[in-house]
């Protein structure tokens, strides 16, 4: 399991594409990935040491889950890793303006509905559609890259076509 994982992460770290995301979103993976190392590392192995202490250790479930355990947080962590040697902050004054692109937050327009929307445009990595972050390969942010402001797009779903006007592009 550990071989399969572990190469796992090593083809995925080799890709050279950037992950572009704000300060907020690179913290968050810093500050989940100190968590898996310093505190999640120290759980398992007061685990693995509970489960070694309990005797033969072929038939000892408590060992088996801890070793599971291990196998994943460390495929979290090299995973972790890996997102943020590739991480390309977003500076926000450095965003061509006018257009939607990658840390646009962009009001629309439902024009069936009438309904205001309001979408902040990011890396699937931080997409959060409760919080209005919506990924730029959805494909509601696919639709709106490249627009501009009172532009009409529509955007096909598998539920239909969305139309929207873009009322405002903001960073």
């Amino acid at each position: 399991m550990y071989q399969e994982w572990k190469r796992e992460v090593k083809i995925a770290t080799m890709r050279k594409e950037p992950i572009y995301m704000s300060r907020e979103g690179y913290e968050k993976l810093r500050k989940q990935l100190k968590y898996l190392k310093e505190v999640k590392r120290k759980e398992i192995a007061q685990a693995l040491e509970h489960a070694r202490s309990l005797g033969d250790l072929s038939e000892n479930a408590d060992y088996d889950a801890a070793k599971e355990a291990q196998a994943f947080n460390e495929k979290s962590i090299a995973e972790l890793e890996g997102k943020l040697i590739r991480a390309r902050i977003i500076e926000e004054e450095k965003i061509a303006g006018g257009e939607v692109r990658i840390g646009a937050k962009v009001k629309l327009k439902d024009l069936e509905s009438g309904e205001e929307l309001e979408y902040t445009l990011i890396s699937e990595i931080e997409a959060d559609f409760t919080c209005g972050k919506i990924s730029i390969t959805s494909p509601v942010g696919e639709g709106l890259l490249g627009h501009k402001e009172n532009d009409i797009v529509q955007i096909k779903i598998p539920a239909g076509t969305l139309r929207y006007r873009i009322l405002k592009i903001s960073r």
